[in-house]
């Protein structure tokens, strides 16, 4: 009997891919072989698939908001930014043929809060990659909690308008923490996670 279901490289057997959930096409994309490559290369211990090695990657870069249950191994030395840019780190986690597991796109998210990215070489990177439209639905979600960020604010005006999903990628809240007010975290004021 055959399967409508279809894996893509990389892919843990099962577990649905983003592109499946939002309803979006792939490529065949040399940024993730490149990250597969780099992954051999800079070998992280208990980093089953791509998705894990990259959540490590950013945690040793400093986003911090989202990591793997057993943290970062001791003995894991991430490439350098020369050999893996932000940007390209970015963008492999805001690809369409990643594991669907959203929580992993508050990573580049918090990296483009805190600056670690150049807005232009990333859109260029994302517009080779294909990952634009989910670049630019964080980009909404970010400008929604801080309409001023100069980063996001640029990503935006570089991307345009390109389509939205067909479903949500995450919640605005994701992106931010409340700021508290008389002691209270009552959600009167959000802060994007930097």
């Amino acid at each position: 009997m055959g399967s409508d279901r279809f894996d893509l490289p990389g892919m843990v057997r099962g577990e649905p891919s983003l592109a499946r959930r939002l309803g979006l096409t792939t490529h065949v994309s040399p940024l993730r072989y490149k990250a597969e490559q780099l992954r051999l290369a800079f070998t992280s211990a208990g980093a089953a698939v791509l998705e894990d090695w990259l959540v490590d990657v950013a945690n040793a870069r400093g986003a911090r908001i989202v990591t793997r249950p057993q943290g970062i191994p001791q003995a894991f030395v991430p490439p350098p930014v020369e050999v893996f840019s932000n940007e390209e780190l970015v963008v492999c986690l805001c690809q369409a043929q990643c594991l669907d597991r959203p929580q992993m796109l508050r990573l580049p998210a918090q990296l483009i809060s805190a600056g670690a990215v150049d807005a232009r070489k990333l859109v260029r990177v994302a517009r080779r990659e294909r990952a634009e439209r989910l670049l630019a639905e964080l980009a909404r979600l970010a400008l929604r909690v801080d309409p001023r960020h100069p980063t996001w604010t640029q990503i935006c005006d570089l991307l345009g308008h390109p389509p939205r999903l067909r479903q949500p990628l995450l919640h605005w809240t994701r992106l931010a923490d409340p700021v508290p007010h008389r002691g209270l975290c009552d959600g009167r004021s959000w802060r994007l996670v930097a």
